[in-house]
């Protein structure tokens, strides 16, 4: 593999303010991606849509910036993996899962729990 194609994500979730589990996960990932010479992507991780405590995610980017992390793709540095919304990415996803299901990839499991 070569180093040009290493990709670290930090994916942190709107439902409360940054914590020091959430830095220390963002830093080990951008020291990486900058030693590798690889791409640091932020993707927020919004869809428990109840309990989100910022919806566009502005502290936590705030905080990431605060920190020195500057990451490549996500929010506002937009990239070609966009949306970085998790909740903007449904459409994505169901065009993959339509095609596993008509290649008949998908084993649907009916057991009620």
């Amino acid at each position: 593999m070569s180093t040009s194609s290493i990709r670290v994500r930090f994916a942190p979730s709107p439902t409360g303010m940054m914590h020091l589990g959430g830095v220390r996960t963002a830093l080990m990932n951008y020291l990486f991606a900058l030693q590798k010479n690889g791409i640091f992507i932020i993707r927020i991780e919004d869809t428990d849509t109840e309990r989100n405590y910022d919806p566009q995610a502005t502290g936590i980017i705030n905080d990431i910036l605060w920190l020195g992390l500057h990451y490549q793709h996500g929010p506002v540095v937009s990239g070609p993996d966009a949306p970085y919304f998790q909740s903007e990415r449904t459409s994505i996803y169901q065009t993959h899962l339509t095609q596993l299901i008509s290649n008949k990839f998908v084993y649907r499991c009916f057991v009620q729990a």
